[in-house]
């Protein structure tokens, strides 16, 4: 048997159509078990399994995107699949934390990539926000958390000129 025997398509021939379920491949079986492996580890450890990003690895869910201005800092975080009754929200000694649990609705499938179970991400938010002046919304998957600044941080802003 030579190598090229051993590799599913070869210069002249195109890559073959992806199967279903083909329990038969082996190479599928070690990758299912391999993800299978590893969800399990990062689901154990309290941890969000790493997913590829554009720029490098990330480990946090939800993503979330976060704005200031001088008056306000606000989070908005993408929470797709959940409800507001399933979202927690705190805010302690300026650590914003947005927790939940997505339930799972596998409905008996036999193989599923959706992501079920307990969440948790903390942001520091830092010492200039008014706890007192904090609200929170939820429409359509998204939840956008915005934070007033003490009236006394904001006067501390400061710009300064840049000099040639």
């Amino acid at each position: 048997m030579t190598m090229s025997d051993l590799i599913p398509w070869g210069r002249s021939r195109t890559a073959p159509a992806p199967r279903g379920n083909d329990d038969t491949n082996p190479f599928l079986a070690l990758q299912r078990e391999m993800n299978r492996v590893f969800d399990g580890f990062f689901r154990g450890s309290g941890a969000a399994a790493p997913a590829m990003a554009p720029f490098g690895w990330t480990a946090a869910w939800p993503h979330v995107e976060v704005g200031e201005t001088e008056q306000e800092v606000k989070v908005v975080a993408e929470l797709p699949g959940l409800e507001e009754k399933d979202i927690e929200v705190t805010l302690h000694d300026g650590v914003l934390t947005l927790g939940g649990e997505k339930k799972g609705e596998s409905g008996g499938a036999v193989y599923s990539e959706r992501w079920h179970g307990r969440f948790q991400r903390a942001l520091q938010l830092g010492p200039d926000v008014d706890p007192d002046r904090v609200a929170a919304s939820f429409r359509n998957g998204v939840l956008t958390v915005t934070a007033a600044k003490r009236p006394e941080a904001q006067r501390r802003v400061k710009r300064i000129p840049i000099g040639g």
